[in-house]
């Protein structure tokens, strides 16, 4: 640990605790303990700040405010919402009555109920255009005023029994939409009679506001798993780094004894196999050879080689003569080569004659 340098085992709890109440209530601070330990007066600072403001930097006060416009937000958009379904519903009321207008023949009831419901809306509806607000901008619509279009509302008993079926209308036209949206999101419940159905879409809020809870959890676990990895990243990197100068500084130190050791081992290598290179062809020479020579032709070769070498003495023996003949004949001197010379030419001529009687007796 980093702290472990510079501090006490108990000032180095207290960091770490003072690092996680730090990190909770700014979480994009993202400090370290090293950061805590270098600046121990703006942990101080921010310490105090977290128990007057909250986790988005809001003061306790503003951040109530905001609560309070927040919640009244929701309320005006619930409302506006619940006109703006009622209005859509009965927007798609209207479009039903036209549609089965052109393929069937309408009751005079439900031809009744439609005319007085479409009568009412677009009255309301210019009624509220030429409202009490645009008479002191603009001149009246078309010059209408709204008593004008007042007596062009329907009559009161037709009216209450409109609203009286409208609201059966709008209610089965609800019911059929959240019967729509039950099996879009659970598909297996389209199979099921009304009354199931209708208990599950009570409880569908419920469940999707379960569900969402669940994927915003899910967010936030996945938001500190990247928090997570990012710091593991960054420590890993710092790893790798020192590894990375102790593995240089390694071979910077030990590579010449390493590099020696490496070209003794080679040299010891390569002898041994050079060796084994010298065995393998005095193996294959002696293999050859005993291939060629069989054990017939080495007593024929030792017999040849007795009989060479018993000529060879011979004729040692008769060079050895020879030599010791001309030492005589050298002592003798130049007379004894005269009569040398004189034997030799008398041994000439007895050989001619000799010849010469030969053919003589044949001829």
């Amino acid at each position: 640990m980093a702290s472990g340098d510079f501090c006490s085992p108990g000032e180095g709890v207290e960091i770490l605790q003072q690092a996680q109440i730090i990190s909770n209530a700014f979480p994009p601070c993202a400090l370290t303990e090293e950061d805590l330990i270098q600046n121990p007066y703006f942990s101080q600072l921010l310490l105090s700040l977290s128990q007057h403001l909250d986790e988005s930097g809001l003061s306790l006060t503003l951040a109530k405010e905001q609560a309070q416009a927040w919640d009244e937000v929701r309320l005006h958009k619930t409302a506006w919402l619940r006109y703006e379904i009622l209005q859509r519903v009965i927007q798609e009321l209207l479009v039903d009555y036209y549609v089965k207008a052109q393929d069937t023949s309408l009751t005079p009831e439900d031809r009744k109920f439609h005319e007085t419901l479409e009568q009412r809306l677009l009255v309301t509806e210019l009624t509220q255009l030429s409202g009490p607000g645009q008479e002191t901008e603009m001149p009246p619509l078309l010059g209408l005023e709204k008593a004008d279009l007042l007596e062009l509302m329907p009559p009161s008993q037709d009216f209450v029994w409109m609203r009286s079926r409208l609201q059966l209308e709008v209610e089965e036209q609800l019911k059929r939409k959240c019967f729509t949206l039950l099996c879009y999101h659970d598909p297996s419940s389209d199979s099921d009679g009304g009354t199931l159905k209708a208990a599950k879409v009570w409880k569908l809020p419920e469940v999707l506001v379960g569900e969402k809870q669940q994927c915003l959890e899910a967010k936030g676990q996945h938001k500190e798993q990247l928090v997570l990895l990012e710091k593991k990243r960054a420590t890993y990197s710092q790893v790798l780094l020192r590894c990375l100068t102790l593995l240089q500084r390694l071979l910077q130190e030990h590579r010449l004894k390493t590099q020696s050791e490496i070209d003794r081992i080679n040299a010891q290598y390569l002898e041994i196999k050079c060796n084994a290179m010298i065995l393998k062809i005095r193996m294959e020479e002696l293999k050859i050879l005993s291939e060629t020579y069989s054990a017939e032709k080495v007593g024929v070769h030792h017999l040849i080689r007795d009989r060479l070498e018993g000529a060879i003495r011979q004729q040692e023996q008769d060079m050895e003569k020879c030599r010791l003949a001309l030492k005589t004949y050298e002592s003798l001197g130049e007379d004894f080569e005269t009569l040398v010379k004189e034997y030799t030419q008398l041994t000439l001529a007895i050989e001619n004659r000799r010849w010469a009687l030969q053919e003589f007796s044949k001829a």
